[in-house]
C-alpha cells in the first residue's frame, strides 16, 4: 500500500480509519489549474507542513456521530452516510467526546492541512479536484448527477493518497478562522488568530464543480448548521 492507514475502534463495532499524510510542502491557493478563482484564493503562497499527521480515509459517518452522541442531527438519514447539519461547535463537542472515548487527539484539520490532503500531499498530480480532473470521477455534487441528497461515503474513486469525498458529497469543517491569504512563505499555518467565520471546504452535493476545487474556501458563522456541512477527522501523529 503506497500510505499507510491506521483504524482506530470507537465503540460497538464502528471504527475510523485513517490515511497518512507525510510532511512536506505545496503551493497553496489559486494554483494554475484551479481556474476562474475568487479572491480569496489569492495569492498563491508556499506552506510548509513540518509534521505528518492523520487525516480520515471517509467524513465522519453517521453510524460514527451515534456512536459518540447518541444522536443523529442529519436530514438524509443512513449509517453510512456522511454526518451533517452539525456546527463547528458540534464537531468541538464531538471530537471533545471522541477523544475521551478512544484517549486519543482527534480535532477538525487546519485548512492548510485540508487543502494538501486534498490535493493528494507529497503524491499529488496537480489535478484541479481531489483525485482527479473529471468531477464525476471523485464527486457527489450538482454537476455530477447528484440526485440532490448525500451518498455514502467512499463510493467514488479516491485521490492519490486513498481519500474518498474531499471534493463533493458534504462540504468539511475546518479548524481554522477565516482569513486573507498573504504571498509570504508560511510554516504550519493555523489561520487568522480571531474572526467571525469558520472556514469550510471541498464542496457538496448540492454545490457546482467550480465549489468542488481544492483551492475553494467557504465560511460561515461557528454555529451555522446545513444538510450539505459535516466534517472529516485529523489527528497528529
Amino acid at each position: 500500500d503506497k500510505t499507510s492507514n491506521i483504524i482506530i475502534p470507537v465503540k460497538g463495532g464502528v471504527s475510523i480509519e485513517m490515511v497518512k499524510v507525510e510532511a512536506g510542502s505545496f503551493d497553496m491557493g489559486s494554483t494554475p489549474e484551479m481556474k476562474n478563482p475568487d479572491s480569496d484564493e489569492k495569492p498563491v503562497h508556499r506552506v510548509k507542513l513540518t509534521n505528518g499527521y492523520y487525516i480520515g480515509k471517509y467524513e465522519v459517518t453517521q453510524a460514527l456521530w451515534k456512536a459518540v452522541m447518541g444522536s443523529n442531527p442529519s436530514m438524509f438519514k443512513g449509517d453510512s452516510l456522511p454526518v451533517e447539519n452539525v456546527s463547528w461547535k458540534d464537531c468541538q463537542n464531538f471530537v471533545s467526546k471522541l477523544n475521551s472515548m478512544t484517549r486519543r487527539k482527534f480535532r477538525l484539520p487546519t485548512e492548510a492541512e485540508w487543502e494538501y490532503a486534498a490535493r493528494g500531499g507529497n503524491m499529488s498530480r496537480g489535478y484541479k479536484y481531489s483525485g482527479s480532473n473529471t468531477l464525476g470521477e471523485v464527486a457527489w455534487c450538482y454537476d455530477s448527477k447528484s440526485g440532490y441528497k448525500t451518498h455514502t461515503v467512499g463510493t467514488k474513486q479516491p485521490n492519490e493518497l486513498g481519500i474518498y469525498d474531499m471534493s463533493g458529497n458534504v462540504w468539511e469543517w475546518c479548524q481554522d478562522w477565516k482569513g486573507s491569504y498573504s504571498s509570504a512563505a508560511q510554516t504550519n499555518p493555523t489561520g487568522a488568530s480571531s474572526g467571525s467565520y469558520r472556514v469550510y471546504r471541498g464542496g457538496s452535493w448540492i454545490y457546482y464543480a467550480k465549489y468542488c476545487r481544492s483551492s475553494f474556501r467557504n465560511c460561515i458563522t461557528p454555529d451555522s448548521r446545513s444538510g450539505n456541512l459535516g466534517l472529516r477527522l485529523a489527528l497528529s501523529e
